[in-house]
């Protein structure tokens, strides 16, 4: 996953060496802002009962005014391998501790947290510290889609009670309302295209649950109520700016 975030990077510095970019030392500039970021997040609230670490690889566009309003679009993939449910497969122990296949061998079972999110989002840049007019203190907020569940993989091996549709029954899908803010630093370069972000990121969850029974906890009722899911942690992208092409000056004698 991150060999192809680093692939996505280097595609975008090579579309930004062909594009045509202007000085932004002396102007502040509207543009098109597209790019890909990264996340490193904690969980708390109800999603600390489920998952630890979580990392976020995602994409943007936007679009940043002449007065440093930026106003955008994110998707981001989630994905982590610390899962806090204990007991998740306990049911399907047999006597000797293993979980068999269907040829009876000791079947290894792996389970990963999964999810996607994707936001409107809505900001200003305020350019202090800054070597020029479009960099500075970068905050936003906005809405979107939440959803995550458990990805569980029995390798190459055929285990029944974790195929197919049996595997929704352990999967806890839940979807939602996403809400988020973020407070950090924008840099656009005067020239080139080391254009980047980064700072702190927080998200909420307004969810629920998606499944009308959990296989491991059968004779315990699923939640319907709203679930609080907070991810926090630090945020960083690289993106490019599309400038128009500065006119060529002539001069004629």
């Amino acid at each position: 996953m991150l060999y192809r975030f680093c692939v996505i990077v280097l595609f975008i510095n090579s579309i930004s060496s062909v594009l045509g970019q202007r000085n932004v030392r002396d102007s502040t500039i509207g543009t098109p802002l597209v790019g890909v970021q990264y996340g490193a997040n904690w969980t708390a609230a109800d999603l600390a009962d489920r998952y630890g670490f979580i990392n976020h690889i995602g994409i943007l566009a936007g679009y940043k005014t002449n007065k440093n309003w930026y106003v955008g679009m994110d998707a981001n993939f989630m994905f982590g391998n610390q899962i806090r449910i204990s007991g998740l497969f306990d049911h399907l122990v047999d006597s000797y501790g293993h979980i068999t296949d269907v040829n009876g061998d000791t079947g290894i079972v792996v389970v990963y947290s999964r999810g996607v999110n994707a936001n409107v989002t809505f900001g200003k840049i305020i350019p202090v510290l800054s070597p020029n007019e479009n960099s500075g203190i970068f905050f936003h907020a906005g809405i979107g889609y939440l959803l995550h569940r458990l990805r569980v993989e029995t390798q190459d091996q055929v285990i029944p009670q974790l195929e197919l549709d049996y595997r929704k029954g352990y999967d806890r899908l839940t979807i939602g309302t996403n809400l988020h803010q973020f407070l950090g630093y924008s840099f656009l370069a005067n020239g080139g295209f080391y254009n980047f972000y980064g700072g702190f990121y927080l998200q909420e969850g307004l969810t629920w649950n998606q499944r009308t029974i959990f296989f491991d906890q059968p004779n315990v009722p699923v939640s319907k109520e709203m679930r609080l899911d907070i991810q926090y942690g630090l945020k960083i992208g690289w993106y490019i700016p599309f400038y128009k092409r500065q006119p060529k000056d002539f001069y004629f004698d």
